[in-house]
């Protein structure tokens, strides 16, 4: 008896992505991509939330290789962010020197889920499992997108692995309103 093979099934909720997929599959807009992968086509490198009511290419109206676009909870500029977007700056410095440089986008939003981190019980219970520890938890609550974006710029402009790179971009900071649906200038982009 021969043993049959099967392909995994993909689940309820992925299938419609996949069928979606398999439409774009058949168009050129796989073609249509910036030829270096770290130079999008717009120029830009956004940070924003993993809130599904903040898809970029949503509110922003980004297309397919428009703009580089690093996701986490609440939008935060964390050690990690720094290191990614440090290496894209590496990148640029050494593979393509005198392409043009990006702008940074930093977008905080309100009614934000990342706000759950301000709840002294849930915070302490997610530490308590090997999630963030309280402190990293709590400062990374958006209450206020103005101040926390602002934060964030402060950040982005005083780290240290971005020292090297750090003329070479500009940084902007914004929220987004999810009821009226816009996007407010919080710092302007700074003349670098």
């Amino acid at each position: 008896m021969t043993p049959t093979t099967s392909s995994p099934s993909p689940s309820a909720n992925f299938s419609v992505f996949l069928e979606r997929n398999a439409q774009f599959a058949v168009t050129d807009a796989k073609d249509r991509v910036p030829a270096i992968p770290f130079i999008p086509f717009k120029q830009v490198y956004v940070i924003t939330c993993i809130d599904p009511r903040v898809e970029p290419a949503a509110v922003l109206g980004a297309e397919l290789g428009d703009a580089i676009v690093a996701r986490n909870v609440g939008g935060r500029v964390t050690p990690s962010v720094i290191k990614d977007l440090a290496w894209i700056c590496h990148l640029h410095e050494n593979k393509t020197p005198d392409s043009a440089w990006f702008e940074v986008a930093v977008i905080h939003h309100t009614d934000c889920g990342s706000a759950l981190f301000a709840d002294d019980d849930l915070r302490r219970s997610y530490a308590a499992r090997g999630g963030y520890d309280e402190r990293t938890a709590a400062a990374m609550a958006v209450l206020d997108p103005a101040k926390t974006v602002r934060e964030d710029i402060n950040r982005l402009r005083t780290a240290p692995e971005l020292a090297a790179s750090r003329d070479s971009f500009k940084i902007g900071g914004y929220a987004y309103d999810l009821k009226t649906g816009l996007i407010t200038t919080i710092v302007d982009v700074d003349p670098s």
